[in-house]
């Protein structure tokens, strides 16, 4: 495991990356063995999803996720109880009425295999691009959709009723209804929300749940994690630390830092 970082965030270098690619989302299964993370071409348009795996305090050498596919795959994240994986995929749907672009697929782990991914129909947008899955507790799932040239991109969010995503509803927050939003990551418990505004960068935010289930004013995250334009924010699953994306100077990097001060001081002003 790379050394853990004392105050400001520091690059995770734990999982190798070709010189010729750039890395995005990188996240912890819930027991901490396993990190998947993805990885592109300069281009933008090949995109996979590796994982490397612990084993008597050894990690393996990086291959391709048991989910990735020839198509895109990427925006990955486990409920909390590691027997179910969402991802986004660029993979064919096989339906005429779904657009072909990103959309949310999910595989179970059954009798501890994994099962084959199905699409995870989320009715009223099945023609725009849905991406970045994450699962709360209850069974809500929060990600991000947008029209298919990116424009518009908003958080959404689907409740499960009898094992079936609803229609999803765009979430709402007061003051920056303007800038677009994206690669969220839910608390388990639903109590916050880490996502990405994009305006001249990316700028991670969080904002609280009130006691009416609405969302709070977001806030932005500090100085010392807001610097080069920042997205794919992930919390680990003891909450003690957020992984993001940077790419300053187009180096992009995958940074960690303790975010467990700065919940706290954010959560004590919630109110």
């Amino acid at each position: 495991m790379d050394k853990i970082p004392a105050g400001a965030p520091t690059e995770f270098t734990l999982a190798s990356i070709p010189e010729n690619k750039i890395v995005h989302k990188g996240i912890f299964s819930p027991d901490l063995k396993a990190y998947y993370y993805t990885i592109s071409d300069q281009n933008f348009e090949n995109f996979d999803v590796y994982v490397i795996k612990q084993t008597n305090n050894a990690w393996s050498q990086p291959e391709k996720a048991f989910f990735n596919s020839q198509y895109n795959d990427h925006g990955m994240s486990f409920s909390s109880d590691g027997k179910t994986l969402y991802f986004s995929s660029t993979r064919p749907v096989n339906r005429n009425n779904v657009s072909k672009t990103w959309h949310i697929w999910k595989a179970d782990k059954i009798d501890n295999k994994w099962s084959v991914p199905v699409f995870v129909d989320i009715t009223n947008l099945r023609d725009k691009l849905v991406s970045h899955p994450t699962i709360t507790n209850s069974g809500t799932l929060y990600f991000h959709s947008s029209n298919l040239d990116y424009s518009e991109m908003e958080i959404y969010r689907s409740k499960k009723v009898n094992d079936e995503f609803q229609n999803a509803e765009k979430v709402s927050f007061p003051t920056i209804s303007k800038l677009s939003k994206c690669t969220p990551i839910i608390a388990p418990s639903e109590d916050y929300l880490v996502f990405a505004t994009v305006g001249s960068q990316l700028d991670l935010m969080i904002s609280y749940k009130d006691e009416n289930d609405l969302w709070k004013k977001p806030q932005k995250l500090n100085s010392r994690i807001n610097t080069f334009g920042q997205g794919n924010p992930y919390i680990t699953p003891d909450e003690k630390y957020l992984f993001f994306t940077t790419a300053e100077n187009n180096n992009w990097k995958v940074n960690w830092v303790n975010i467990t001060s700065e919940l706290k001081i954010l959560s004590d002003t919630k109110n």
